[in-house]
């Protein structure tokens, strides 16, 4: 008998993540971002599993450096993840894995716009499950496709540094030939392997510029309309990506290469995902439960697939953590009275990040801490940086526990 996908027992199950964003890439007036450097995850990975474990997290959100595990193109080096591995399934944390989060190794050559850039992070995500199958079940191939497209292909923050639609579209669509190979190499060695793909959740109020919302929309959810087939000569976003390059036969290798997630990540911020966006600036409008509801609904209708919330927080003091935990909750809990198909909640990030605008700039880390977590980052007099949970951590426990009960 199959047992039934933790995602679908009818539970709501609570996890939190660790942000996990890797540039490893420096130039001129851009430094390294790693976020496990920059938080000392690196150094106190074991005590941090274990405050994950204290929380009451079902599960854990936690991506692997590509760069640092494959140092050298086919050379891996798993001395680090294989102790966190080891520790992972002591506590009995699932992992939920983030195989790409943004940055590529240094030896990839314009990163994601080397030609061999699909192939490259497929082999090492096979690698990873060859090693880890056992324990590690849950992937996902690549965090924000659309995020990652216009960082590193619209907006010249990030390697290769290309502008415009044309960089978004050339970007978006390596990153979603390399979601697609992954999947399928995955599920070579591991037939069972759950398949989570993570979606930023932006919403468009109003007339949007220079792009209008129509398009933008269609842009948000561009990764996953490509790697499940879905783009044909009737799609509405045909025209844009014609204009930009793409082909019929590049179309058709998606279409002839379909992969199904088994799980849709819906990412929400209540302070910054619903917004307007005028000359390319986007500006936040909206800080409520509104804007959860409207995604849930938006993918359920557009892909009848099962949920989990993969990255929910907000900026603010543990006051109104706890009033965006406890109205997150119960609007997922009415959605899923209504019948949308939601089988997690990830409070993300877990403690404080480092804001990404750290890379531009030569200030200490501690200038640009985003104390989105529910456990804060406190610098001590050695340096180190101490772990303190808030008073969210206490509810988000409690919430946690009426979710195993369920």
């Amino acid at each position: 008998m199959t047992e039934t996908p933790w995602y679908l027992d009818g539970r709501l199950h609570y996890g939190v993540g660790i942000e996990d964003t890797f540039i490893p890439q420096e130039a001129v007036g851009h430094r390294k971002l790693d976020e496990y450097e920059l938080t000392q995850h690196y150094a106190r990975w074991e005590s941090d599993l274990e405050l994950v474990a204290e929380s009451g997290a079902e599960f854990l959100r936690w991506g692997v450096p590509w760069y640092l595990v494959e140092p050298r193109p086919g050379e891996f080096d798993w001395s680090w993840t294989d102790q966190v591995v080891s520790k992972m399934r002591a506590l009995g944390l699932r992992c939920v894995v983030d195989l790409m989060h943004y940055g590529t190794p240094l030896w990839l050559e314009n990163a994601f716009l080397n030609s061999s850039y699909p192939e490259r992070v497929a082999s090492y995500a096979r690698a990873v499950a060859e090693r880890y199958g056992e324990v590690w079940t849950d992937y996902t191939p690549l965090n924000e496709p659309f995020v990652n497209a216009e960082w590193t292909g619209q907006n010249a923050l990030w390697p290769p540094y290309l502008h415009g639609q044309d960089g978004f579209v050339r970007i978006m669509m390596q990153l979603a030939r390399g979601m697609v190979r992954t999947q399928q190499e995955i599920s070579t060695v591991l037939p069972e392997a759950t398949f989570v793909h993570v979606d930023a959740g932006f919403l468009y109020e109003g007339e949007t510029s220079p792009l209008p919302r129509s398009l933008m929309e269609l842009r948000r959810t561009l990764a996953l309309d490509l790697i499940t087939g879905r783009v044909d000569a009737d799609h509405a976003i045909l025209p844009y990506l014609t204009e930009h390059g793409v082909t019929a036969s590049d179309l058709e290798w998606f279409r002839a290469n379909a992969v199904t997630p088994d799980v849709i990540g819906v990412n929400y911020y209540p302070r910054f995902s619903n917004g307007r966006v005028e000359d390319g600036a986007f500006t936040p409008v909206r800080s409520d439960a509104w804007g959860l509801r409207r995604l849930v609904e938006m993918y359920s209708e557009r892909y009848g697939l099962p949920m989990v919330i993969t990255e929910t927080s907000l900026v603010g003091t543990p006051a109104e953590k706890i009033e965006w935990l406890r109205d997150s909750a119960a609007e997922l809990h009415a959605l899923r009275a209504e019948g949308h198909p939601i089988g997690g909640f990830t409070w993300f990030p877990f403690f404080t990040l480092v804001d990404w605008l750290y890379r531009f700039d030569q200030k200490r880390p501690d200038e640009w801490f985003m104390e989105f977590g529910i456990v804060d980052l406190v610098r001590r007099a050695d340096q180190g940086l101490e772990r303190v949970p808030n008073e969210a951590f206490e509810v988000f426990q409690r919430l946690a526990a009426e979710g195993r009960g369920q």
